[in-house]
Parts: structure tokens; C-alpha cells; sequence
């Protein structure tokens, strides 16, 4: 059952048609939630292509670690996700689990067991119970027809006030291409790859090792680029899948002036996903950009911004609508990277608080209360060091985050 939905929200679901080469079912098991899918089953068409990111967490979950080495082995026949029960910390047992979910999903799709991947979120060192599992397998009843996009989205859902989706249309080679994705994420979030799940699909014709490649890249400026809380969960995964049904020839080189609008629709698409994610932070309100420039490099800049997105002080700032500027400038100096304390410029959307490290000269403190009243604010600061750069998307802290999680495994 979801809790109230985001005020940051989007209006609606979007219209995503169905993709060639895919096939998707949804189930409720009833494990932990009641009147509600919570098991997402999907098949690729072959010879598909998946690209993977997973968690740089040291404590992953069982399913991270099968799904890891799904990739590595080239597994292309289908995916299977549960939501409630996230299988982290949870043993050998977790293993032997992992390897039963792929066991039941392989019966459905055809296929081995080892061509599955694995996902699944929720609670943290509580047991499977495969029982219910099992039973929806057995009786198999509800692969009888296909689920829609929402409701695989819906599926894959825990904290989440809303479903996620995102479609992208583009051309390879004067073909059209359709790009389609689905995320879940709420909490737990401060990404160190990707989000908490997002699946993309699309029906392009690309090589593994491309595909691969631009999934990396744009994690970083996307996935990578988001925190609600600065935890970084034990099950993050997102995938991309190639059917290549797509009528344009194989894209093998990274370089192929033909690939520029498939990456341009890409990054859109998983960018979209991922501000989705942070507009359903738990208890957020306000949702932020942190633009940082003029660090060392673009590294540090992001960890500057990071430092500013993540400081419970500045989120509880935004969320009081107070211009605090003064913890900006606390942020930026803990962040541990090059800052020239007498060039630091900030300001909070177009208004200017801040320039070479002293209150702005037509500092209006009135003028900033107001602007702090948007539910979308822009935190723009220059350290004044070089032309390093990076941004950063957060959402603000409030007594909902705490309500949410205070009593989330009861």
C-alpha cells in the first residue's frame, strides 16, 4: 500500500507502448504486501544484449552478486524481481535462495537458470520465504497475459509513493528506436553506480561492449549524480537491454556518428528516471540542484556538491525555506577538497548571497525567502580553484524521512 504520493510527483504515469523482443508479467505473492503485484518476470527476446551496474557496496546481497555474475557470463534470457525482501545479509542461505528464485523464473521462461538475473528489494537480514514463490510458480497462472509498464513498475516498488517510468524515442541510421525504463527508489539512496533498481529496454541493434560502455558513463552524471540520504543500498542495480530488433545495421564502435541521438535519448531517459527517484525521497518536499564549479577537477567538484546535497543541516535549511547560505560555505569546507575561502562565490537560483568570500553587496534576505518558498530550488557555488564541475540532485529533510523510517521493518 503506498503512502501518500510526492508533492514533487510528476501528473501522471507516461504512455509507453510495448517493445518488441520483451515480454512482461507481474504477481502478488502476498509476502509483505497485501492487494499489490510484487514479483516482476520478464523476457528477452534472443540474441538480446544486457548491459549491467551494480552497487559498490561491501555488504551486496545475494541476488547483486548472481546477477554480477550473470553479466560476466553473458546471461540474455531474462529477469526476474521481487520486491519486500531485499536477501541481504542473509547467509548461505541467501545463495541457496538467489539459485532457487532463478530456478523457478527458468521453468516460466525456458530457459537455464543460470540466464536469469536476479533482483530484489526491501528489508535488510531477514530470510526469504520462498513459499509463496513457489506457489505462483507452480500454478503459474499469471504469466496468462502480459502486464503493462506501470504495473511492472508498480511491481517493483517498496517506500516508493509513486510508479516510475520513462520513454525515449530516437533514430540510429534513419531507424527508429524506441527506449523504454522503469525505476524504483525512495530511500536508501546515495548511489555509488546507479539507482536502488531501474531496468531499460530498448529496441536498438548494439554490441554488449557498447552498451556496457555508454551505461557507465551516463550512470555518472545521472545515477550517480543523486542522493536523498546519503546511504548507499546494498541491492543497487540497474540493466539495459538490447533486443536488436531494431531494422539498422549492429552498432560495434563507440565513436559511430550514427550512435550520437541513440546516447543523447539515453541520458535524457535515465536522468528523467533518476530526478524521479529523488522527487519521491522520503518525506521530500523540495527538490534541489547543487551546481558546483571551479574545483580542482570534476571529481572534486562532485564531491563538493555531494557535501552540500548530503548535509542534514543545509536539507533541513531548504526544508525549513531558510537561505542559510552559512552552511553552504560550512559544506564546502568539510568536503576535504581545494576551496579559495576569498573567491567563493554561492547563489540560490538567479539571486547572487555570496562573492569573493563575503555577503553580496545586494544581498536581500527578504528577496531569498521568497525563492526559498519553490518546491524546485538551484544552488549554484564557485570555489574559486579551477574549471572542475559537476551537479548534483537532492531533495530536502524533513520529519516525514524520520516517520517513514523510524518504524520501516514493522
Amino acid at each position: 500500500m503506498y503512502l501518500k504520493r510526492s508533492p514533487l510527483a510528476p501528473a501522471q504515469f507516461p504512455s509507453i507502448p510495448a517493445l518488441a523482443g520483451i515480454e512482461m508479467w507481474s504477481a502478488e505473492t502476498g509476502a509483505k504486501y497485501k492487494n499489490r503485484p510484487d514479483v516482476l518476470l520478464v523476457k528477452f527476446a534472443k540474441p538480446a544484449n544486457v548491459a549491467g551496474v551494480f552497487t559498490k557496496s561491501s555488504t551486496p546481497g545475494a541476488p547483486v552478486e548472481w546477477s554480477r555474475d550473470c553479466l560476466k557470463r553473458g546471461a540474455n534470457s531474462g529477469l526476474l524481481v521481487s520486491a519486500g525482501n531485499a536477501n541481504v545479509f542473509t547467509g548461505r542461505r541467501g545463495a541457496e535462495d538467489v539459485v532457487k528464485m532463478a530456478g523457478f523464473a527458468a521453468g516460466a521462461l525456458d530457459c537455464s537458470p543460470e540466464d536469469v538475473y536476479i533482483c530484489s528489494t526491501g528489508v535488510i537480514g531477514e530470510p526469504l520465504d520462498l513459499g509463496p514463490f513457489e506457489k505462483l510458480f507452480v500454478r503459474n497462472s499469471f504469466m496468462r497475459s502480459q502486464t503493462s509498464w506501470e504495473q511492472a513498475a508498480q511491481a517493483i516498488t517498496t517506500t516508493d509513493t509513486y510508479t516510475k517510468g520513462a520513454l525515449q524515442i530516437c533514430e540510429i541510421d534513419g531507424t527508429n528506436v524506441t527506449i523504454c525504463g522503469i525505476a524504483k527508489g525512495s530511500g536508501m539512496i546515495a548511489p555509488d553506480m546507479a539507482t536502488m533498481l531501474s531496468f531499460i529496454f530498448t529496441d536498438a541493434n548494439i554490441s554488449q561492449d557498447i552498451l556496457q560502455a555508454l551505461l557507465t558513463d551516463i550512470c555518472e552524471t545521472s545515477f550517480n549524480a543523486i542522493t536523498v540520504d546519503s546511504d548507499t543500498s546494498t541491492s543497487d542495480t540497474v540493466l539495459l537491454v538490447a533486443t536488436g530488433g531494431a531494422a539498422h545495421k549492429q552498432i560495434t564502435e563507440l565513436n559511430d556518428p550514427k550512435l550520437a541521438p541513440f546516447k543523447s535519448a539515453l541520458r535524457v531517459l535515465m536522468l528523467d528516471l533518476a530526478h524521479q527517484v529523488v522527487r519521491d525521497g522520503e518525506g521530500a518536499s523540495k527538490f534541489f540542484a547543487v551546481h558546483v564549479t571551479g574545483a580542482e577537477n570534476d571529481k572534486a567538484a562532485k564531491t563538493i556538491a555531494m557535501s552540500i546535497a548530503n548535509s542534514p543541516l543545509v536539507k533541513t535549511a531548504i526544508a525549513g525555506e531558510d537561505a542559510n547560505w552559512g552552511r553552504i560555505v560550512m559544506a564546502v569546507g568539510k568536503s576535504g577538497e581545494k576551496a579559495v575561502r576569498d573567491k567563493l562565490t554561492i547563489s540560490f537560483g538567479p539571486h547572487l548571497v555570496a562573492s569573493n568570500g563575503f555577503r553580496a553587496p545586494g544581498y536581500d534576505e527578504d528577496i531569498l525567502s521568497t525563492y526559498m518558498r519553490n518546491s524546485e530550488l538551484e544552488i549554484s557555488v564557485d570555489v574559486g580553484v579551477s574549471t572542475g564541475a559537476f551537479t548534483v540532485w537532492s531533495c530536502d529533510l524533513t520529519h516525514g524521512y524520520i516517520d517513514i523510517n523510524a518504524d520501516y521493518r514493522s
